[in-house]
């Protein structure tokens, strides 16, 4: 493997998708075809490569963002192969961030599912290019076309199919290529590896040469040189159509659209013929900017090795046969094994001792990593998701990973002494691994709590605990994580005087605190002038604040949704600590949500449900009483599809009663929507049970 490729040769690409819609599948395949590995490695029989933990190959399905580095046509190809389960959100959200393209797989029968719309927002919400990949035209029911129109119609994308498949089902055996106008047909042994390229089989010439127009058509609104050919009905080239769809990609114009089926090993090198041809290198990406430490300036950074070193840790592993490894992403200059490198997030400066490229879970040791690269450092002591790695001579601090906040939670309680003195160790290596997964200690009852995104989440992760860490615990039932907020403005007061024998300690402050529409977390403002509380006091004032919010006052969950503003104070020259004014601030705070009207907020979650229609009634009905809203409900093939939201708190155990009333014959997907304010009766019965604790 060359140690240095040519920025423009680079492609830092995601693949991401609903749940078995055939993410690791293709990477098998793309693995195979780039000569990485020797035979391909099936979900179905849980050998795949890219799912190389126990608990993947098991249920077959992706759990964490496994990473890899292929070649194809000189280009290097660093892939990150996403969960596509809601429970692991996170784990797409972290890939996005640091990756410069990403392919969209849909499968052909099912269309846009649910998590293809949450990876797909996730994705626009980082202005991530993007190409799809319609998958599975070998199944039964499979329909590209109804595909093509239900991305445009449900993810709102401006998509241009590039290809058309030739036949569907069993009859289908390859693609037309509508930039060169060629069939690529794949013959039945050899695992997809030999295909010939022919000419346009006639039955399928009209509709090639109409889709060929309208993607010419298409393309000259973003292009001069295209338009102008348009225009005066000159040819447009192979050469013509290729760099124009690779500008409007990259510029998020437009969705180019392939299909194939990658289990039968068809279309999967005309997939990596678009990533090199359609989706950016890093240079074409903007410069990379941050923010100076202690400024607040901004930092530009371009995407070149000659720059000042600029990189982002956006996964932690811990590993049990090495320390910790930290996955990170370099924007700019080198990264080299040996040298001293600054945290700016945590302002710690550590060696570099070994780093890595990653393939799955091998790992191969090199010098250096350069700009526009994927590696792993090996054995830093303190460092997070989101943090940023610079020199401290020129230090620059990236924008942060924002994840979603857990919506479930469990007691836990270790099995033997020997799994005690383990647990907490055990929790905060996973919790810094995952920034999903939270775990604390009820004040109330002395009890472990840990949080996650759903059942699924703290299934994998209390078997992780057993299988990988050697700790036994026992689980309680899961329970919904509330927060609390408050619906109008109000004043804080907290004042903190304690006189000792010797020095005292005095901290005082004055907030108001207002609600924030439909934002989540909570936001501090300093208005205090005139020096009322000095400057030195005012992070000890917010730690006070964030924490409390962090503990809640209603019922122990916490408060987010709200504006905290620093207005007034006062401070005692001798007496005056950071510790008084921290506290201080936890007093403002409690006394402010107070008066705020304060009311809980449970997790509603989107549901997708698809029945034959004579059970309809049954479901609605059923949904209806679970306090859920029906939003939609349309017809496909012989299933009608169901769209509603409903509270998370009505909804574990769902499959059974989904089972019972449509005899086996229904599925449902579920994922966290929003936080919506709890009715009064539901929140006075929670906060019964929370006085009786």
């Amino acid at each position: 493997m060359p140690e240095k490729v040519a920025l423009k040769n680079i492609r830092n690409i995601g693949i991401m998708a609903h749940i078995d819609a055939g993410k690791t599948t293709t990477t098998e395949r793309i693995l195979f075809y780039t000569g990485k590995v020797h035979r391909i490695g099936e979900v179905d029989e849980g050998a795949a490569t890219m799912d190389w933990m126990e608990q993947e190959q098991e249920r077959g399905i992706t759990i964490t963002s496994a990473a890899t580095t292929c070649f194809w046509k000189d280009c290097q190809i660093n892939i990150i192969d996403t969960p596509g389960h809601v429970d692991f959100t996170a784990e797409v959200e972290r890939s996005l961030r640091v990756l410069d393209g990403a392919v969209a797989l849909f499968c052909s029968v099912g269309g846009v599912e649910p998590q293809s719309e949450t990876v797909w927002h996730q994705a626009d919400k980082y202005k991530v290019p993007r190409i799809a990949f319609v998958n599975k035209m070998d199944k039964v029911g499979a329909d590209f076309k109804g595909t093509v129109k239900m991305i445009r119609k449900r993810l709102g994308a401006n998509v241009l199919p590039v290809q058309i498949p030739l036949g569907s089902e069993d009859n289908f055996k390859g693609v037309v290529n509508l930039v060169d106008m060629k069939a690529r047909i794949w013959g039945g042994e050899e695992y997809g590896a030999k295909y010939e390229d022919t000419k346009v089989p006639p039955e399928f010439q009209e509709e090639a040469n109409n889709l060929r127009g309208k993607l010419i058509e298409r393309l000259a609104e973003h292009d001069e040189k295209i338009m102008d050919k348009y225009v005066h009905n000159d040819e447009v080239t192979e050469e013509d159509l290729i760099r124009a769809l690779r500008k409007a990609t990259i510029k998020n114009y437009v969705v180019p659209v392939l299909c194939g089926t990658a289990f039968k090993n068809k279309g999967v090198q005309s997939l990596l013929d678009a990533i090199i041809n359609y989706l950016p290198s890093p240079e074409d990406i903007p410069s990379i900017e941050g923010i100076y430490p202690g400024t607040g300036e901004k930092v530009t950074r371009k995407n070149n090795d000659q720059e000042h070193l600029a990189a982002l840790v956006f996964k932690i592993i811990s590993d049990k046969f090495v320390d910790n490894l930290a996955y990170f992403r370099v924007y700019s200059g080198v990264v080299k094994a040996g040298s001293y490198i600054y945290n700016s997030t945590k302002e710690k400066k550590e060696r570099i001792g070994r780093i890595l490229r990653i393939h799955a879970n091998k790992r191969e040791e090199c010098k250096e990593i350069h700009a526009g690269n994927i590696g792993a450092i090996v054995g830093f002591k303190n460092v997070s998701t989101g943090d940023t790695l610079c020199y401290r001579e020129h230090p620059i601090v990236l924008e942060s990973i924002k994840f979603p906040q857990p919506v479930i939670s469990v007691a836990i309680e270790p099995k033997t002494k020997e799994d005690q003195e383990k647990l907490s160790i055990v929790l905060s290596r996973l919790s810094q691994e995952d920034p999903t997964f939270k775990h604390h200690i009820d004040d109330e009852t002395g009890q472990t709590i840990v949080s996650g995104m759903g059942e699924l989440h703290l299934e994998i992760i209390t078997d992780r605990m057993v299988r990988e860490f050697n700790t036994g615990v026992n689980i309680g039932k899961p329970q919904v994580s509330y927060r609390e907020t408050i619906k109008k403005e109000a004043e804080g007061e907290g004042k903190y005087i304690k006189q000792t024998g010797g020095r005292g300690q005095y901290g005082h402050v004055i907030i108001k605190i207002e609600p924030l529409v439909k934002e989540q977390g909570v936001e501090i403002e300093n208005k205090i002038v005139g020096g009322a509380v000095p400057k030195e006091y005012i992070q000890a004032i917010k730690k006070g604040i964030l924490e409390s919010a962090e503990h809640g006052i209603l019922a122990g969950y916490p408060i987010t949704g709200i504006r905290v503003i620093l207005i007034d104070g006062s401070y005692h020259e001798v007496d005056s600590s950071e510790l008084a004014f921290k506290i201080a601030g936890s007093m403002a705070l409690r006394e402010a949500a107070t008066k705020g009207s304060l009311v809980l907020l449970e997790p509603l979650m989107k549901l997708e449900i698809t029945l034959p229609k004579e059970y309809i009634g049954d479901i609605i009905s059923d949904i209806s009483s679970r306090r859920g809203n029906i939003i939609e409900i349309t017809h496909k093939k012989n299933n009608q599809i169901i769209y509603a939201t409903v509270p998370l708190a009505e909804m574990f155990g769902y499959a059974t009663t989904l089972r019972s009333l449509t005899q086996g014959r229904g599925i449902y997907n579920m994922e966290f929507f929003e936080f919506s304010e709890t009715p009064k009766n539901i929140m006075e019965n929670i906060l019964k049970g929370y006085k009786r604790i």
